[in-house]
């Protein structure tokens, strides 16, 4: 493993780097990243979830053209979150093939005049390429954003409250719903209100 760490990615709990001087240009650079248990719970700490059960990224640094590189691998993860509705825990399996394309010429937008690239894999070429920072990056982007245990809707019966507080039910969601049905009780015979007559 190559010892030259990234000062940017230094603070990272799975880290990496290549220096990029030392990259061979003939052959591609092959990595094969299985955090152990103490770097996935540190992971999961930054990720803000509640485990990273497994971890895996392969893959290879390989030049483009004279100057450029490119990184390709394939990431596959099992991480457990809690329901945005129960907060029971969700298992999600990930998996997701990565591209990075670090690019010799190509030069940082300046702060007043930022603009999304069309392509966003592209970036400047640094001085270190750390596969361990590119994993922890792909793996947040792969995060549900709104992980859903089983059977877990927000129409029906529960919807949303803290424990000791009466649960919003999908009737209460319809204000109007209560007036019908009054309107409906008091039209006919019989009824707790007036009778038409």
């Amino acid at each position: 493993m190559p010892s030259d760490a990234h000062p940017s990615t230094a603070d990272l709990p799975v880290s990496l780097p290549f220096r990029v001087g030392a990259l061979p240009s003939r052959k591609p650079q092959r990595f094969d990243m299985q955090p152990d248990k103490a770097a996935l719970a540190l992971l999961a700490a930054l990720l803000d979830i509640t485990a990273v059960r497994r971890l895996r990224f392969t893959g290879e640094i390989r030049a483009s053209g004279r100057t450029d590189f490119v990184l390709e691998g394939d990431l596959s993860a099992q991480i457990e979150q809690p329901c945005g509705i129960t907060l029971v825990p969700v298992q999600t399996d990930i998996r997701e093939h990565v591209t990075r394309r670090y690019l010799a010429d190509m030069a940082l937008p300046d702060a007043e005049d930022v603009e999304i690239p069309e392509d966003d894999s592209s970036e400047p070429l640094p001085d270190v390429i750390d596969a361990g920072a590119v994993m922890a990056e792909a793996l947040a982007l792969a995060l549900p954003l709104y992980p859903r245990a089983p059977g877990a809707e927000l129409g029906g019966e529960a919807v949303f409250g803290p424990p000791g507080v009466k649960a919003l039910r999908a009737d209460d969601l319809r204000p109007f719903s209560g007036l019908a049905s009054l309107a409906e009780r008091l039209t006919k015979p019989g009824a707790d209100g007036p009778e038409k007559g």
